[in-house]
Order: C-alpha cells, then structure tokens, then sequence
C-alpha cells in the first residue's frame, strides 16, 4: 500500500495490467481509439483533482463492474485490490445486472443515487469519467464528425440531459475545493458542448 500522499507504482501497475486484460479488446465510440486510453485519462485526472491510491486504482477500474462480468468481477477486484476499491467500482457504476435495463432507466437511477448518497471519492471519479467523455465529445464535434451523436447510446438531447443532470446532482452537495474546481470545469466543458450542438444542424 502507497504512503500518505503517495502512490505505489506496483499496485497502480497491476491495475493497469488487470484493466487492458478487461478492456484490451475495446474501443472508444468516438475516434475509435483504445479504450484504456479513456481509463488513463480518467485516472490522471482523478489524481490531479485530489484523488489517493485507492481512487485512481478505481478509476482504472471504474468501468470493469459494468462492462466486464458484473459482481463477479467486482468480487476479483476485491481479492486483487481489496474491499474499498471494489465498493468504489461498484458504487460508480450504473448497473451491473444482464440483461441491462434500457439506457434512460438506467441513467435515471444512477442520477438519483447521485442526488442522495454518494461518497466524495466516487464522486470525484464519477465527475473525472464524465470530464474526459465531455471533451471527447466537444473535440469530435469541433473536427466535423458527423456521427458523433449517433454513435452515442442516448442520441444528441439524451447525452446533453444525461451529463446536465450529473452535473446537477454534483453540485447538490457540500464538497472540497477540489471537487468544486472539479465540478466547474465539468460545467465549463458541458456549457460549450451544448453551444456546439445548439448550433449544429438538426440531426436528420
């Protein structure tokens, strides 16, 4: 385990190792760039924004539960990274039952949790996920992607009230500085999403 303040290459590295053989094979839905490159993002961002070893470890991880096999999968995070970064995975995560429920369903539930308990540790993860999807989708639209919201689940007014109400349910509670500078880049970034796509033909 990583020092006060610090952090150990090691476990950092075998999480690494154990989310390219989880997510290997994946790809972005915008650019169609590895998608470990998105959990490298989020994980550098986690750490910028104030985030310790057990969070950045999750944010590597942040999508394994919900993507990759469910609870069981959480229960190997557990016995590989133990139990506090296997509850931050599974408390980020959306759903983890197959089949799926439909997309709105389950982002209206996620959005609820948000609003009434979340710790600030996923928070911050939830938030780091968030920043780095807003700017792939503000980068996509400013290079003339035409099917950048088609190739999003919720479609252009699904994804703009999805991370409107992230947002939201973000800001409800009392937080530290560095998830308020967090928090306000989120809004930053989400406010010129929705200019962009304001001023975007309509999507035929």
């Amino acid at each position: 385990m990583s020092k006060e303040g610090a952090f150990d290459p090691e476990d950092l590295g075998k999480a690494l190792a154990f989310a390219v053989r989880l997510h290997g094979k994946q790809k972005r839905k915008l650019g169609g760039a590895p998608y470990v490159s998105h959990l490298l993002n989020v994980a550098g961002l986690v750490a910028q924004y104030g985030g310790r070893q057990d969070e950045v470890v999750a944010a590597l991880l942040h999508d394994a539960v919900e993507d990759q096999g469910g609870l069981e999968t959480r229960d190997e995070i557990e016995k590989r990274f133990g139990s506090h970064v296997a509850d931050l995975v599974l408390a980020v995560s959306d759903s983890f039952e197959e089949p799926r429920p439909p997309w709105r369903e389950r982002k209206e539930a996620f959005i609820r949790r948000l609003q009434e308990s979340v710790s600030l540790e996923a928070l911050r993860i939830v938030l780091c996920d968030k920043l780095d999807n807003l700017r792939s989708l503000v980068a996509a639209i400013r290079i003339g992607d035409d099917d950048t919201w088609k190739a999003m689940k919720g479609g252009r007014e699904g994804t703009l009230w999805y991370h409107r109400e992230v947002i939201r349910a973000a800001q409800t509670h009392q937080n530290s500085s560095e998830i308020q500078h967090l928090i306000e880049q989120c809004a930053r970034t989400f406010a010129e999403l929705e200019q962009l796509a304001l001023s975007s033909p309509p999507i035929a």
